[in-house]
């Protein structure tokens, strides 16, 4: 007996029903043209992952009803299994279904609500508690709805139920080596029950979530014998003999560093396209964090959508201005410069007489940044292009970071990309070619808002902070048990207080590309007003 099997690894756009609808239709016909029998789609597919409160609108949800039963009139012919939502009268469910001769044929309900994390199904969906299964080719299969699969025992109890094949939905985001615990705890349950598995996770951007796709297929042992591509667009067909499945193409997944880059670039083009930008503006300093939005945007959108702004200061040193000129050439981009100077004195002396009296701080450091903010935000609002900025996720944590400055725009690609990583990403840019100056990765960062100044002078080396922010932020270490690790007291101190007391600066940001367990933003959601403090008191 022999079932073939499509994989339908799409990029869907949440509340874009009638375009994920037209990308529905469209998948079955090409997966009946290749003789599959069955296709299976991702999580939510029509209404799009995640849809958060638009699940609370009526209107919305009669749209996702009206477009599932377009959907089976459309794909008679090949039996589809697509996710939306569902309101019932007792309550919303996250649904999977059946669509076969034109009709619904079943409905599933997923079991398994998660409420971790960036997840938040439980403020939306009720919760199911029945299998579901249905018989195509003499082959019973069941169907499960991402978390469902990652519970102990839902698997098991779809085997007992009758099931000879999982067919799992997913709309599973990334973080950096996500695949590894996904394909293990999927694969154990897969082992312990002996059954095979369809597993088929979208791929895209939205918003600060990025899918990476890499679905895959399971023999009853665990062992993957077909992946899908990371971050990519794929319709696959594998086939099942004798309940079992044939092993296929099996692609690379997570490679550190790389599928960061590639995420971030996954990030910033569906940001772009899906908000209907004309492209992406952003000031580069000839430092290494604007060198690496630059080079990111640039493989995402292409050079001719991507437009950088030099703004040059007083303390802006001369091979920053060249560093910054020679990557905006190599990478074939428009590029305009723009002295703040003027901005600078005007403000300097609109000010004059309410600071007399007053020594140099870091007012009039911010003072630059702003007059850059401003003159970017101009340029973006006149061309409709999306202004990047260029703060990563180091500077984030301790507020390293001017509001309504450096931290203006609309979308944040490296804000949670530690400065570290930042070094790797770039280096790795340019082992595909080089287009960021060497002398950017080699030179100590600095903000350059006063003379000889370097990011040292205000913080930690990165070597140490880094470490120091990831134990804090990610992992909710205590101060003395980073201590215990080796750290020294000052410096974790230094970062934790620096952390503790810019939450209201995090608030403001705009949003980033999330690709570790905890970024700022949904993961992590601490009060501004808070008499909590980390530190250890000395």
């Amino acid at each position: 007996m022999q079932i073939d099997i499509a994989l339908a690894q799409l990029n869907f756009s949440v509340a874009d029903v009638s375009g994920n609808t037209a990308k529905i239709i469209d998948a079955a016909h090409r997966a009946r043209q290749q003789q599959a029998d069955l296709i299976v789609f991702p999580e939510l597919c029509v209404s799009g992952y995640p849809p958060e409160d638009l699940l609370f609108r009526a209107d919305f949800l009669q749209q996702i009803a009206q477009a599932v039963l377009e959907i089976a009139r459309q794909t008679q012919g090949i039996t589809v299994v697509i996710g939306y939502p569902k309101r019932q009268d007792h309550g919303l469910y996250n649904t999977a279904a059946v669509l076969a001769d034109g009709e619904i044929q079943l409905e599933y309900y997923k079991n398994a609500l998660p409420n971790y994390g960036v997840f938040d199904e439980q403020r939306y969906f009720i919760a199911g508690s029945e299998p579901a299964l249905f018989t195509l080719n003499n082959t019973r299969l069941a169907l499960t709805i991402c978390e469902d699969i990652w519970r102990a025992g839902i698997i098991e109890t779809n085997r007992q139920a009758g099931a000879e094949i999982i067919l799992s939905l997913n709309a599973s985001p990334f973080h950096a080596g996500k695949v590894y615990q996904r394909e293990e705890i999927i694969g154990r349950q897969i082992k312990e029950s002996q059954i095979p598995l369809v597993y088929v996770n979208q791929i895209g951007g939205q918003d600060e979530l990025i899918f990476d796709g890499a679905s895959f297929v399971a023999d009853r042992d665990g062992r993957i014998v077909f992946r899908a591509v990371e971050f990519g667009e794929q319709l696959s067909i594998i086939r099942f003999v004798d309940k079992q499945p044939q092993t296929a193409a099996v692609a690379e997944h997570y490679q550190p560093v790389i599928s960061e880059y590639r995420a971030l670039v996954l990030g910033i083009r569906d940001y772009v396209r899906k908000n209907g930008f004309k492209g992406a503006i952003l000031g580069l300093s000839g430092g290494i964090d604007s060198a690496l939005v630059l080079a990111l945007a640039v493989d995402a959108l292409g050079p001719e959508q991507v437009e950088a702004v030099l703004m040059p200061s007083r303390y802006t040193l001369d091979m920053s201005n060249e560093d910054a000129r020679l990557e905006a050439e190599a990478l074939g981009v428009q590029h305009h410069i723009i002295p703040i100077e003027p901005a600078v004195h005007a403000f300097n002396d609109m000010l004059a007489p309410l600071f007399t009296g007053s020594k140099r701080d870091t007012t009039e450091e911010n003072i630059q940044a702003r007059c850059r903010g401003v003159l970017l935000m101009a340029l973006s609002n006149k061309q409709g292009k999306l202004l990047l900025t260029t703060g990563n996720k180091s500077e984030m944590s301790v507020g390293y970071a001017t509001l309504y400055g450096d931290m203006a725009g609309g979308f944040a690609p490296l804000k949670d990309v530690y400065k570290l990583l930042v070094y790797q990403l770039a280096a790795y840019r340019n082992s595909l070619s080089e287009v960021i100056p060497p002398r950017v990765l080699t030179r100590p960062p600095s903000a350059e808002l006063a003379p000889d100044q370097k990011d040292e002078d205000s913080l930690p080396p990165y070597a140490v902070l880094d470490p120091i922010l990831e134990l804090y932020v990610e992992h909710d270490y205590a101060a003395a048990d980073i201590v215990a690790l080796g750290y020294r007291l000052v410096d974790v101190n230094r970062a934790i207080a620096l952390v503790d007391r810019n939450e209201y600066k995090r608030r403001q940001s705009p949003p980033g590309i999330r690709i570790t367990p905890r970024a700022f933003g949904r993961d992590r959601r601490y009060p501004i007003s808070s008499a909590y403090r980390g530190v250890i008191p000395v």
